[in-house]
């Protein structure tokens, strides 16, 4: 904003100019319309995102093919696409994020799990992370490899059964770790199931399941993280169950 307001003079830098400066000689800025005080805001941001896309739709060759809706969210942008012709449906939900440097660590707008969250609060994800991970293991792996389809066929036969996602894709990724890459054959597919199973009720009797990037030593360079997370103290994502003897017993 500097830069601009000193080369073409047409907007004053939001950064050291006055509120009340700014309202009296522009429009409202990014800054106003994004942030609350300094802090970027994830629900204005939803706002903001929603009506910039409900404009160019509409300009779009695709606009007479598929009625478009918004769906009503906080903190995600949903959308409803209905084909014109057929009448079916497609819902599309896209997070926000932002990138913590070169690290593939990002700030999502994705809800953590809390009872109240702040419009102002982004709490970071490792899921770009945990991405170039299976990417890794794509290119080392052969060709006929089955991790993700143990991983699609675990986490829906775990559905509605008191478990994340995120604990499931944990678990894959600590024995895509252990399990030698060869033995991840098709033909291996319900061996490897089984060995989930195994792995799954051995957390959960030890109530305890560590967060795979946090205190990992052995993760490959290109995935990039800063260096306190591979010399952290591992995160358990199941301490919640040493707390809750209830929510143990359940899911055992």
């Amino acid at each position: 904003m500097c830069t601009r307001e000193q080369q073409l003079g047409d907007v004053l830098c939001f950064l050291h100019h006055t509120e009340e400066e700014l309202s009296q000689k522009q429009d409202p800025s990014l800054l106003q319309t994004l942030c609350t005080g300094s802090y970027l805001d994830v629900q204005k941001t939803v706002a903001w995102f929603s009506m910039q896309v409900a404009t160019i739709w509409r300009a779009t060759h695709r606009a007479h093919l598929y009625n478009v809706k918004v769906l009503p969210s906080s903190r995600s942008w949903k959308l409803q696409l209905t084909d014109a012709s057929s009448g079916e449906k497609v819902h599309v939900e896209l997070l926000f994020g932002l990138q913590q440097g070169n690290l593939d660590l990002f700030l999502s707008s994705q809800n953590a799990e809390a009872i109240f969250m702040p419009s102002t609060t982004w709490p970071q994800s490792c899921a770009a992370a945990e991405r170039k991970y299976f990417q890794y293991v794509a290119r080392t792996a052969r060709p006929n490899s089955c991790h993700l389809s143990c991983l699609r066929l675990f986490a829906h036969i775990l559905v509605d059964m008191s478990f994340s996602t995120y604990a499931i894709k944990t678990l894959v990724l600590h024995l895509l770790a252990i399990i030698p890459l060869e033995d991840w054959r098709r033909r291996h597919f319900l061996s490897r199931l089984e060995n989930l199973l195994r792995y799954l009720q051995y957390c959960l009797n030890d109530k305890l399941l560590n967060h795979f990037l946090l205190g990992n030593e052995s993760m490959p360079d290109e995935v990039v993280l800063p260096p306190a997370f591979r010399t952290a103290s591992p995160l358990n994502l199941f301490q919640h169950l040493e707390q809750d003897p209830e929510a143990h017993s359940r899911a055992l």
